[in-house]
């Protein structure tokens, strides 16, 4: 799903060809995942980057659009988007299956290193450059100084097929590609890093964990305490904080790895049931 969701937002083939960004009217909307503006194949917007433009209009405006994008794929998804229809999260899982390094979940100092990702939302993102670069000139501050997505699915791409844009590459996207170069050593070996402790679209869904529609349901009556669902999650959280913490990004593996079928997405409760009935009359 995360590959298909990848190939059909980045479906602007002839942007990849002429190193021009899509500027169509399809531009106007944001897709859920971290999906660069800039990619010559995107054929919408990023979340984070729209609500940054608004936010750095004259004036002091409330971003009512990028709020309610927030609201609307929050209060259904929570991080269901990072599990399942995020670009940028299949490049991290595709560089943890590489097998190499002893693979880790967390990083030593996660529960301080946790946060990162809310004071990115907060100091970047909100607040843009108002205090930290350039006085209050307002800039878009993550996606210029941060954003690893961007760099590989932007500013690669674009560099690599339009001559005049090489010439004019300097210090910024040296910094951009040796942050870039910095997640992706860093992926092979802990899972999604990016995810886990920097990406600001994270902290804002997972505010809406805990209360979303779409939730992995925790049939406590059926579960024989085997630890299989714990062992499984990529991001080490126990029975309980599965789904409704803000770091599960419900991926689904500990619905997979449960032999009793005790998690299970809404509406996959009684085809799993009946499944491990019918293996266990076999």
């Amino acid at each position: 799903m995360q590959l298909l969701f990848t190939i059909v937002t980045n479906g602007y083939l002839y942007g990849f060809l002429n190193g021009k960004i899509y500027r169509g009217g399809l531009k106007y909307l944001c897709v859920p995942g971290l999906n660069c503006y800039s990619c010559p194949g995107a054929v919408a917007s990023c979340p984070i980057g729209a609500l940054q433009a608004l936010l750095n209009q004259r004036g002091i405006q409330a971003p009512f659009a990028a709020l309610g994008f927030f609201f609307v794929f929050g209060s259904f998804l929570g991080r269901f988007v990072c599990g399942w229809l995020c670009p940028f999260g299949l490049v991290q899982d595709l560089l943890y299956k590489i097998p190499l390094f002893k693979k880790r979940k967390r990083l030593p100092g996660h529960r301080v290193l946790k946060y990162g990702k809310y004071a990115a939302l907060i100091l970047l993102v909100c607040f843009g450059s108002m205090f930290l670069f350039g006085g209050f000139a307002k800039v878009p501050a993550f996606c210029k100084y941060l954003c690893p997505s961007g760099t590989l699915l932007g500013a690669l791409p674009l560099l690599g097929t339009n001559e005049t844009l090489r010439g004019q590459a300097g210090g910024l996207f040296l910094w951009k590609l040796g942050i870039l170069l910095g997640v992706v050593l860093l992926s092979v070996k802990v899972f999604r890093p990016f995810c886990q402790y920097l990406c600001p679209l994270g902290a804002v869904y997972g505010w809406f964990n805990r209360f979303s529609l779409v939730q992995l349901q925790w049939d406590q009556e059926r579960c024989v305490d085997c630890g299989a669902c714990e062992r499984a999650c990529p991001v080490s959280l126990s029975r309980r904080e599965i789904s409704r913490s803000p770091e599960c990004i419900r991926c689904g593996k500990c619905a997979d790895a449960c032999p009793k079928s005790c998690l299970h997405f809404p509406g996959r409760s009684g085809r799993h049931s009946t499944k491990t009935q019918s293996s266990q009359d076999a």
